[in-house]
């Protein structure tokens, strides 16, 4: 019977793997770790826990006799903070987070990274797989703290490999109530295209990113694993979708009204954005299909039902 520890149990993400986590049989107890009190199930609790705080992580691994880690916590809208606050969050935190799980002898941890470890880049192979290279862009923090967590990772699979480790890069999220700075995006009356750019979007619905995350925390299989849908959307696809046009505004002018916005704090957002959305990471679930866990939804159904879901 497993013991299960979520960090960031009280997120959009992470209550939902907390109440499929305790809705198994064959899970003993989950423990919704967060700094946000949680309202959880029957057969899961919620325990006060900071990932930027070692000894808080420590306490809580040791009171519930945590056997699996689920670490979701991390900062979900990029760029609203400072660098050093994310990086504590991100970086630091998924160290104290795996440094304590080892203390402790957790033998399992499952890990929510992204596509942005892949970075965005105009020679990404199209679609990624889990076997090409992990660029973050350094001139993005949020990629740039994905890639080095993922750095992180590999160091610990060979230097500790009694961790298990099930690594999740995971597509954009779409579910009930979800409003980020992606769809954000898709609210303007026609929706930005880089020039030039087709900017595809993999999406993937929350109940298909908490079937992986359960069927990582377990099951036996081990490993990195792309998580999205079939299929992709383009800018194009959802600007039809939502009864919409598009604009297109070549890169370099982009660049420069952001450059302008942010020192004018009119925007989080700076010239940096522009490879987000110019050089879009598009994810093969081939391996994840195989070996861990099958999606019900194609990205293109995610929308759909995020689309519905929003119009109701």
């Amino acid at each position: 019977m497993t013991r299960v520890l979520v960090t960031g149990g009280a997120g959009f993400l992470g209550s939902h793997a907390v109440a499929a986590l305790a809705a198994r049989d064959d899970v003993e107890h989950v423990v919704a770790g967060d700094l946000r009190e949680a309202q959880v199930p029957a057969g899961a609790t919620w325990a006060r826990l900071d990932v930027t705080d070692p000894a808080t992580v420590r306490a809580v691994l040791a009171e519930h006799a945590v056997d699996t880690v689920v670490h979701l916590a991390a900062i979900v809208n990029p760029g609203t903070l400072d660098e050093a606050a994310e990086r504590a969050v991100d970086v630091d935190g998924t160290r104290n987070v795996l440094d304590a799980a080892l203390a402790a002898g957790v033998r399992r941890v499952v890990v929510s990274s992204s596509g942005a470890a892949y970075g965005y880049h105009a020679d990404n192979p199209m679609p990624l797989r889990e076997t090409d290279a992990v660029r973050g862009n350094p001139e993005f923090t949020y990629s740039r703290h994905k890639r080095e967590v993922e750095e992180m990772l590999a160091d610990y699979r060979e230097r500790r490999p009694e961790l298990g480790q099930v690594v999740l890069r995971i597509g954009t999220i779409l579910g009930p109530g979800v409003d980020n700075q992606i769809t954000a995006l898709w609210r303007a009356r026609r929706l930005l295209r880089v020039r030039g750019s087709a900017g595809p979007f993999v999406f993937a619905w929350v109940d298909d990113v908490t079937g992986a995350v359960v069927a990582g925390a377990t099951g036996s299989v081990t490993g990195t694993f792309n998580v999205c849908g079939d299929g992709v959307m383009t800018v194009a696809d959802i600007a039809t979708a939502l009864g919409r046009g598009t604009i297109d505004v070549p890169a370099g002018v982009l660049a420069a009204a952001l450059r302008v916005g942010r020192a004018l704090r009119l925007t989080v957002h700076g010239p940096e954005r522009v490879g987000f959305l110019r050089y879009r990471p598009v994810l093969d679930n081939s391996r994840l299909k195989a070996e861990l866990y099958v999606p019900r939804l194609t990205s293109r159904q995610a929308f759909d039902a995020w689309q519905r879901d929003r119009a109701a």
